[in-house]
């Protein structure tokens, strides 16, 4: 494109204009009611080409011209997905700042669309009962949105380590809250009695039931939980998550819980991560590590 200088007028330079104010940047009412790129719309479009690491100068160039309509789309305007070069702008930022919030860590916040991205919004979109394709439609927006008032107004990095949940605090949430666990498998049955049983040793009088299937929970349970050694089929609706960043977890039951939809109970599916190369072996050590992470995961989520 030809770059739009001082003393260019007419929509082009209103466009910038617009863009410049939404941004915070300021410039005289009397250049942008004649649409006149004066001293004031030049030093804005100085001052945004110095805070992205543009080349110094006034004029909009390609280059400003790209950078500043990325800087101006808004999470949802387009959809996005994993595709060279990446999509890059503040919408991108806006979402890995709100899935980084939820539990689903892209990485850190550089509003690249990259492979981290794609993963955490396929991770996102399972917890949600959403075909995974990690490509962020409308339904991935809306599903986001939905979410506001979890992840609106907190810190763009998201959830941070919780260290245990320590014996005390653990028993206060089993007894206040009434949770069922199931499991799929044989070993997931496995790790579920553990969990059960590390539940009834914690205080008698935990509100986690063991049930056969989910369908059998108890009426007012707060959330059934179903243990799964496998992976999910691709064409199953089931809110799903893999259990491989411990860290992460309890933020991630909680959003899919507050993204049930109404389902009452939710139903979430806890995938353990014995990964692609699991060789068959399951030892009881292994049972009862994951067990004890677990029940303390489980804990932290539903620490109100």
């Amino acid at each position: 494109m030809e770059p739009i200088t001082v003393g260019a007028q007419g929509a082009a330079v209103e466009d910038i204009q617009g863009r410049l104010a939404s941004l915070g940047y300021e410039i005289d009412q009397r250049e942008t009611s004649p649409q006149d790129f004066g001293s004031t719309t030049a030093s804005a479009v100085a001052k945004f080409r110095l805070d992205h690491g543009l080349p110094l100068g006034t004029e909009v160039d390609s280059a400003t011209w790209s950078e500043l309509v990325d800087e101006t789309y808004h999470m949802g305007d387009r959809t996005l997905y994993l595709r060279l070069p990446n999509y890059h702008g503040a919408d991108v930022r806006q979402l890995q700042e709100c899935l980084n919030i939820l539990g689903f860590s892209c990485g850190e916040v550089d509003g690249y669309f990259g492979a981290y991205t794609e993963a955490a919004v396929a991770q996102f979109q399972e917890s949600q009962g959403m075909l995974a394709d990690g490509m962020a439609f409308d339904d991935t927006f809306d599903a986001v949105e939905r979410l506001r008032h979890v992840w609106a107004g907190k810190p763009a990095a998201g959830p941070h380590p919780t260290g245990g949940m320590g014996f005390a605090r653990a028993a206060g949430v089993l007894e206040v809250t009434p949770l069922s666990i199931t499991a799929e498998d044989p070993i997931s049955r496995n790790v579920a009695g553990r969990i059960w049983n590390l539940a009834c040793a914690t205080t008698e009088k935990s509100g986690l039931e063991l049930v056969e299937r989910a369908s059998d929970a108890s009426e007012g349970t707060t959330c059934v939980l179903v243990l799964a050694s496998t992976p999910l089929a691709d064409d199953s609706k089931v809110m799903n998550l893999v259990c491989d960043d411990l860290d992460t977890l309890p933020q991630r039951i909680r959003t899919t819980c507050e993204g049930a939809r109404g389902a009452k109970p939710p139903v979430i599916r806890l995938e353990l991560p014995l990964g692609n190369h699991y060789n068959g072996t399951f030892t009881t050590a292994d049972a009862q590590t994951f067990a004890v992470m677990l029940l303390d995961a489980i804990c932290t989520a539903f620490n109100n």
